[in-house]
């Protein structure tokens, strides 16, 4: 199983509880950026294109956790720039560990060796290894070589020191996927507790503009990639959101599942655009009009696939009906089932 029991609880009674209050739109993971500056030029990323002065900025501890505290979700994901670069990191994963939110620290891994004894193993930290495939693809992507063996040792030390550990795989227009296959084995054979696969998404500021995937591509690709899924291939997603990927299942974005704060304050709507910044978690929940967001009703958001916008529009349906629940049972026991 890709996720812990006591997060599934966590996650389900959360849910559950939201429903029983009548509450509309509630926060499911947090995205938090405490820092954009990254030791890696990907050509993909929009975050370490902005100036020296914004990229030297950084979140401190105590706004991390009053984020986390206004926001309310049970899940932080830390994403970047790369997290293990901001000299605070280790404090702002204890706080939140402190306050039982489950963290996903999203990292290249390049100082993971060198920073992993300023944490703990906790049922809460997950170490979520950057991987966009086998070490071609990955050192291309990345734009370096031999980053794909620096996070394959990586991994073996956390896995051997006792953390759990998931990988994050972005996939553009270009993926082959008998490749991501074999990709797939390779990560369970290191051991990972589960991978999470996301279709690639379009930052206006990323140098490489077109190798990001339209929507029919990415049902095509995440078809290929699982249909036929081997058994022991473990996910850490919704089984729903995978079955969207595919174009068996239909979402309305909810961009409010999956709040984004960083330097700038709370990002208007989502983690992928920007339309402005508020500074507090309620003006974003009730004053951002969330009506010209989505497939079909914003131009920019016409290929988005993202679980950003729309893992959390599974979830919903999860916990919504008896036949989402059972939906979500059924994809998770026989993934292969039509």
């Amino acid at each position: 199983m890709a996720v812990p029991i006591s997060q599934m609880v966590t996650v389900a009674s959360y849910v559950i509880a939201q429903k029983l209050k009548g509450v509309k739109r509630y926060p499911l993971v947090l995205m938090l950026e405490p820092i954009f500056r990254c030791n890696l030029a990907c050509a993909g990323c929009g975050k370490i294109q902005y100036p020296d002065h914004v990229l030297d900025r950084r979140l401190t501890p105590e706004q991390c956790w009053s984020a986390a505290d206004e926001c309310g979700a049970p899940i932080v994901s830390i994403p970047g720039g790369e997290p293990l670069i901001h000299p605070e990191m280790s404090e702002i994963v204890r706080g939140l560990v402190e306050r039982k939110k489950y963290v996903y620290l999203c990292t290249n891994a390049l100082l993971l060796e060198r920073k992993i004894q300023e944490y703990k193993p906790s049922q809460y930290l997950t170490f979520s290894i950057h991987m966009d495939g086998l070490r071609d693809e990955h050192d291309l992507a990345v734009c370096r070589d031999g980053v794909y063996d620096v996070a394959v040792k990586a991994i073996k030390t956390a896995l051997e020191k006792g953390f759990r550990v998931t990988t994050n795989t972005t996939l553009f227009d270009d993926a082959n996927s008998d490749r991501v296959r074999a990709f797939f084995d390779e990560m369970m054979d290191l051991g990972v507790e589960g991978m999470m696969i996301s279709p690639g998404y379009s930052y206006d500021k990323a140098p490489d503009q077109h190798s990001f995937l339209k929507r029919h591509r990415t049902r095509e690709l995440f078809t290929k990639l699982l249909t036929n899924r081997k058994r022991r291939w473990q996910f850490n997603q919704s089984p729903l959101f995978l079955e969207f990927l595919m174009g068996k299942r239909e979402y309305d974005c909810t961009p409010w599942g999956n709040p984004t704060y960083n330097i700038f304050g709370w990002q208007k709507p989502c983690y992928l655009l920007q339309d402005g910044y508020v500074s507090d978690f309620a003006t974003l929940l009730n004053e951002t009009d969330w009506d010209q967001y989505g497939t079909g009703r914003n131009e920019k958001c016409k290929d988005c696939m993202v679980h950003c916008g729309y893992e959390a529009s599974a979830v919903e349906e999860t916990f919504s009906s008896w036949s989402g629940f059972a939906g979500t049972v059924k994809s998770t026991l026989f993934p292969n089932a039509t």
